[in-house]
């Protein structure tokens, strides 16, 4: 097998040539048809989240199918196309798992971060967590699905049910949310960053009612407001935007640091929540979903070997939508 291998923090993936792994108990190998590059990938390189294997093989939006089955799996095929997600393994007996709450893990794993991830031919995966896909749609299409979208739904539940909805940062989760929300009937207010009319546009063309700067107000109090993007600056920015009894959720895994804001743009019962991974339920609900809804991803396709090349495009904002990594 072949895979893009980050050695350790801050230094670019490597391609190296690997022996094929074969599955253990409980777990599938999977041939990897498309990975999603997240930005999440970029809080790996940057050594952003603490304790990562090293080294790894990032990667957690994987679309493929399945070639190996370790003893003690059912449920799935030979040839079957499956997603695998960030979530990879959860412990099952710990306080979270028996709530129900399994994305709060006391000791998960974390495809890409702390077991090897999708920027390869093949990959390993904890069975249980490899969501059946189908046959609609192509696979570079879905891998943006596996995380972005996942992410997305799971912030959108959490926001609530408010009809106006801003979205600060469009990028990967943010096209596929707008899309979600539009559907269920809301107004999606788009805030992107200073200067970046390309983006705007894009999400007007999504149905957003309104785009503007990070920093605008925007013509209606929101409801609720959720920022993928990583500058801790942005939460003020969105208490403000949202009107009494308002909720502002942070989705991403990494945020710099919030700066202090007076009391006043909190009170009157706003919110302020955070996402954290997924459940194995919203992968179910979200991937049920999808195709009634009708999500078209963004994409831009990139070769195995040209990892390093899509993400730098994605950390300077190359492109809008997702890039996505074909073996």
């Amino acid at each position: 097998m072949q895979a893009m291998v980050l050695e350790r923090p801050h230094t670019p993936l490597t391609w190296t040539e690997l022996p094929d792994r074969q599955p253990g108990t409980g777990e599938i190998r999977v041939k990897v048809l498309a990975c999603g590059v997240c930005r999440t990938d970029l809080h790996v390189l940057d050594g952003e989240l603490p304790d990562p294997k090293s080294p790894i093989i990032p990667g957690h939006e994987i679309v493929g199918r399945i070639d190996a089955i370790g003893p003690g799996v059912t449920g799935l095929s030979i040839d079957q196309r499956v997603g695998v997600p960030w979530l990879g393994h959860t412990c099952g007996t710990c306080p979270y798992c028996e709530e129900n709450r399994e994305n709060l893990c006391d000791s998960p794993l974390f495809t890409g971060y702390t077991r090897d991830g999708g920027f390869a031919s093949a990959t390993i995966a904890d069975a249980r967590f490899a969501f059946p896909l189908g046959e609609e749609g192509s696979d570079v299409s879905l891998a943006p699905l596996l995380c972005a979208g996942l992410i997305g739904w799971r912030s959108l539940k959490i926001a609530g049910a408010g009809k106006k909805l801003g979205l600060y940062g469009f990028g990967a989760a943010g096209h596929i949310v707008a899309q979600v929300a539009k559907w269920q009937g809301r107004d999606v207010f788009a805030f992107t960053r200073p200067g970046d009319l390309a983006t705007q546009a894009f999400a007007r063309s999504l149905g957003a009612v309104w785009a503007g700067r990070s920093d605008e107000t925007p013509p209606d109090r929101l409801d609720a407001a959720i920022i993928y993007a990583t500058p801790g600056d942005l939460v003020p920015l969105a208490l403000k935007a949202v009107r009494k009894g308002g909720r502002v959720v942070c989705a991403g895994i990494h945020m710099s640091d919030i700066p202090s804001f007076p009391y006043s743009i909190l009170w009157e019962e706003r919110e302020l929540a955070s996402v954290a991974n997924l459940t194995r339920q919203d992968g179910i609900d979200f991937l049920g979903l999808a195709p009634q809804i009708g999500i078209v991803t963004q994409t831009t396709a990139y070769p195995l070997d040209q990892a390093n090349k899509a993400l730098a495009d994605l950390r300077a904002g190359a492109f809008e939508g997702a890039a996505v990594l074909v073996p």
